[in-house]
């Protein structure tokens, strides 16, 4: 029995040997030279970066392409492309000046050839365009920034006060924003004149101008919502997910449980309707989503249409009703359904999810919400809570 144990592990070593071996025969030749350039490079200019195109090597050295070049003074990036594709893709630049870009082909020992050095001119990066058409103005209660990002860049919106009228600049707000369009605003100010300021900013931190503004926020209030109730009309939304999920969950501000839900057999588009128990002159409104199953996903609320109302018709008719305004809930992040980061749960679950109306609506008693689409459910839908800003109507 020794004899075949002796053996055995004979076998067992010489196997690990021979494996050990195998594992070693993939190895890196740091006595290989450097491979060959690159050559015929073509450039492409883009907004903020350039695409290079080139003809690799006939090197069997190379492993992959390297360009280095800096994207403002004393900070360099590199961009990398591997043997296999023929294009490398930079980004980061902030302004539309030429920059020298070295290219290297790379051996698999990290030995470098030569570089050849190319000149690319950007186009105007997102930074500068995003904000010469950004447009800044007093809101309800502070200060608006609205924005047009056609290259979904990732970029901050950011907003400072001058605190004392000195040019003591103080960073008020930071939105942060890939989306194509954005609306955002900094509120909690007193409605007389003040120093503002507002730039922007790209993850490279390249930084746009900064505009200055006189702005007298709006007065506004939140409207308080111990005469809200609903109103049931006909063809409203009636059936409830549980008959604990009801309509006034939406506006009673109870920490345990402030969630409408509608029941998960119901079908789209689905209305409800409340009555603020006095007129109103509205400026703007806020959904908070339901942060564990409904948040950008699921039932909660992506795009919906609020109606105003003073006197509406008891059949549930639509003529009596105005239409104030068509909304898309904004994910900051602008990712896919299924992802989201910390800025945008930030967004729709803590500070609420602003909506603003593009045309100042009539003042009105009723409000009547027709939810169109959810993120990924065919009928329910559910909201944590609503609340209205704006001014009372004596």
């Amino acid at each position: 029995m020794k004899t075949i144990y002796l053996i055995g592990a004979a076998f067992i070593t010489l196997a690990w040997c021979g494996c050990s071996k195998e594992g070693r025969l993939d190895f890196v030749d740091s006595n290989a030279p450097a491979p060959m350039q690159i050559s015929d490079v073509k450039v492409e200019a883009t907004p903020g970066g350039g695409i290079l195109t080139y003809k690799l090597p006939a090197d069997q050295n190379l492993a992959y392409v390297k360009a280095v070049y800096e994207i403002q003074k004393g900070v360099f990036r590199e961009a990398k492309s591997s043997k296999y594709t023929d294009t490398l893709r930079l980004v980061g630049f902030g302004d539309e000046l030429s920059h020298n870009v070295k290219i290297y082909s790379v051996a698999a020992n990290e030995k470098e050839s030569d570089p050849v050095i190319v000149e690319v001119t950007p186009k105007t990066p997102p930074v500068k365009t995003v904000f010469k058409s950004a447009v800044f103005k007093e809101t309800f209660g502070g200060v608006n920034v609205a924005i047009a990002n056609p290259f979904k860049a990732d970029l901050a919106i950011v907003i400072l006060k001058d605190t004392t009228g000195n040019n003591n600049w103080v960073t008020v707000r930071t939105f942060y924003t890939a989306a194509t369009v954005g609306d955002f605003a900094a509120r909690g100010f007193e409605a007389r004149p003040q120093k503002f300021a507002m730039y922007i900013r790209d993850r490279w931190n390249n930084k746009s101008d900064t505009v200055i503004k006189t702005l007298t926020p709006k007065p506004e209030i939140e409207i308080p919502s111990d005469t809200y109730k609903k109103l049931v009309l006909p063809t409203d939304q009636v059936a409830l997910a549980d008959p604990g999920y009801n309509m006034e969950n939406l506006w009673n501000g109870l920490p345990d449980r402030r969630l409408y839900a509608s029941s998960n057999a119901s079908s789209l588009p689905q209305w409800i309707t409340i009555d603020l128990g006095k007129k109103v002159l509205l400026s703007r409104f806020k959904q908070y989503m339901e942060q564990n199953d409904h948040c950008y996903t699921g039932s909660g609320l992506k795009t919906f249409e609020l109606y105003g109302s003073n006197a509406p018709n008891p059949d549930g008719s639509w003529a009596s009703w105005k239409l104030l305004g068509e909304f898309t809930t904004l994910k900051p992040s602008n990712l896919p359904l299924g992802q989201k980061t910390n800025e945008d749960i930030n967004y729709a679950c803590n500070l609420g999810a602003d909506f603003y109306f593009t045309t100042q609506p009539e003042a009105v008693r009723y409000l009547r919400i027709k939810s169109l689409e959810t993120y990924s459910s065919p009928g329910q839908v559910v909201i944590m809570e609503l609340k209205f800003f704006g001014q009372i109507i004596p």
